[in-house]
């Protein structure tokens, strides 16, 4: 026999061997830098699973003792949870606010800090599958949302799209960061075939799980508080604020104790994007308040309800003025001279106007969906001890995933860490 025929490519099997110890040398030295670190980088990292341990703490005993630990009732029977899971997957979506301009519109200095939107998205998403898990009740119940497991109803329930955006959006993202990291690790130039046209898809699917999101809620009939056209623009308008805010703020950190040497240029596009979308969405908030309250009419009672109480109820007042001031004023901040350069201005201008778009994508958007009831109840909803904790346990989850992400990251995209020849 010929041996050549024998072996038609004897390089193969060596290229995969080769390929496959390159990735196992890479996820050693990743395991490697999140296990080491300052005092700072401990600190925070000890004081984040603590918070996680109080979280883990209140939801076992969440399952344990049933929803009934909750403030949530047969009324308002989505709270914090469902609350929290809108606003993210809006975080998650906001990041394409930098893949659009890296890839499409080849901004040089976007590309080079992109992946920390996309790390974001990833860390997001998690968080909002969580935030699901823990509304669920049992987590048992989350086999149900499995293909071939359990009723997934598609493509007939909203909710299965829902679930098939978020995980592919996941995924999408898990692929180019990994991809893009790898190769940078190893000092080898992208394959563009790897990883350019899932970026494309990336952006269509960032808009679609924000879209897909508001969906399910303007299509509840028996609900008219969000039975409005603007829902899918005003959860993407919201979202492209949201996102380029903490983006800022991670650039601000990463560049002042990240070693990070440039962002100069996507701080400024970031900011410019932001001036614009605060206002869009304050625009379209006030429209919609305009719309309800000038016309009245019961669907106005919730509006009404929301900024003005209604017979003593007013749990939500508070929430929704603080929400209101806040975007104001990081919008107006925004409008100052050069204030991509005005660093403790502009920190303090994402600050302000993430936390009014977390208010009022949440506990201003979810909650009042369900007051009054479809009975014309007024039962009012507000969330328990239990809740804050798993929310914040949550959160304080997502952040270290986050930051052990930027860790092996931040130092791969700066040329400090590279694979030895």
């Amino acid at each position: 026999m010929n041996e050549a025929a024998a072996s038609p490519n004897p390089e193969a099997p060596r290229g995969v061997r080769s390929h496959a110890r390159g990735y196992l040398g890479f996820l050693r030295m990743a395991a490697g830098r999140v296990t080491r670190g300052s005092p700072g980088f401990w600190i925070w990292t000890v004081g984040l699973l603590v918070v996680v341990w109080f979280g883990v703490d209140a939801w076992a005993k969440q399952v344990e003792q049933g929803m009934g630990v909750t403030g949530m009732t047969d009324h308002v029977s989505w709270g914090l949870y469902i609350a929290n899971f809108t606003f993210l997957v809006g975080l998650a979506a906001g990041g394409v606010m930098m893949v659009i301009p890296a890839y499409l519109y080849r901004d040089k200095d976007l590309h080079e800090t992109v992946i920390l939107g996309e790390l974001l998205a990833i860390a997001a998403i998690v968080m909002c599958l969580l935030f699901v898990v823990v509304d669920l009740g049992r987590p048992d119940r989350a086999l149900h949302l499995v293909p071939w497991i359990g009723e997934f109803h598609f493509p007939s329930s909203l909710m299965s799209w829902d679930v098939i955006a978020l995980n592919g959006y996941l995924l999408l993202n898990a692929h180019v960061c990994g991809y893009l990291l790898y190769k940078r690790y190893r000092g080898e130039t992208p394959g563009r075939g790897w990883y350019l046209p899932l970026v494309v898809v990336g952006i269509a699917w960032a808009i679609s799980i924000h879209t897909v999101t508001a969906f399910i809620y303007c299509g509840l009939g028996g609900r008219p508080f969000w039975n409005t056209a603007l829902m899918a623009p005003r959860f993407l308008t919201s979202a492209f604020v949201a996102g380029p805010a903490f983006i800022i703020l991670i650039l601000q950190i990463a560049r002042r104790f990240g070693g990070l040497t440039h962002g100069e240029g996507s701080i400024r596009t970031l900011t410019g994007i932001l001036r614009v979308t605060i206002w869009i969405n304050l625009v379209m908030l006030g429209s919609e308040v305009f719309t309800a309250l000038y016309t009245g009419g019961s669907h106005a009672a919730t509006t009404h309800y929301l900024y003005f109480g209604h017979d003593g109820k007013e749990a939500l007042v508070p929430w929704m003025w603080t929400s209101l001031g806040a975007m104001l004023l990081g919008a107006l901040i925004l409008f100052l001279p050069r204030v991509d350069r005005r660093r403790g201005w502009l920190d303090l201008a994402c600050v302000l106007v993430f936390g009014g778009v977390w208010i009022e994508k949440g506990m201003g958007l979810i909650v009042p969906g369900f007051v009054p009831s479809a009975l014309h109840e007024w039962v009012e909803y507000v969330p328990t001890p239990a809740e804050w904790k798993i929310t914040w346990g949550i959160w304080a989850g997502g952040l270290l995933l986050y930051t052990l992400m930027l860790k092996v990251a931040l130092p791969v995209m700066t040329g400090q860490l590279r694979q030895k020849p």
